[in-house]
C-alpha cells in the first residue's frame, strides 16, 4: 500500500488531483484508515492511474474518463479511442 504522497510521486498525479479523482468516483483509494483519513493506493490503482494519464494525454474530458472507467469490461474503450482520432 502507497500513502498519497508516494502514490503521487509514483504516478507524476498531484494530491489534488487524486483527491479529486476520488470524489468524482474516477479513482478511489483501495483503503483510507479511518482513525486519520488517510488514503492509501495498491498496485492495481496505479494501473488505473496510469490508464487514466493516457487517457488525459489523449484529450479525454472527465465524464469520458468516467465512463471509461465504469465499464469494467472496457469493451467501449476502443470505439472511444477510434473516436477520438477523428
Amino acid at each position: 500500500m502507497y500513502k498519497i504522497s508516494e502514490f503521487s510521486e509514483m504516478t507524476g498525479l498531484t494530491k489534488e488531483t487524486l483527491r479529486y479523482y476520488a470524489e468524482v468516483k474516477l479513482l478511489e483509494p483501495a483503503f483510507i484508515d479511518s482513525k486519520n483519513n488517510y488514503r492509501y493506493y495498491d498496485d492495481g490503482s496505479y494501473f488505473l492511474a496510469i490508464l487514466l494519464i493516457k487517457l488525459r494525454r489523449l484529450g479525454f474530458t472527465i465524464q469520458e474518463m468516467i465512463s471509461v472507467m465504469e465499464d469494467e469490461s472496457f469493451a467501449n474503450l476502443e470505439a472511444l479511442l477510434l473516436q477520438k482520432e477523428n
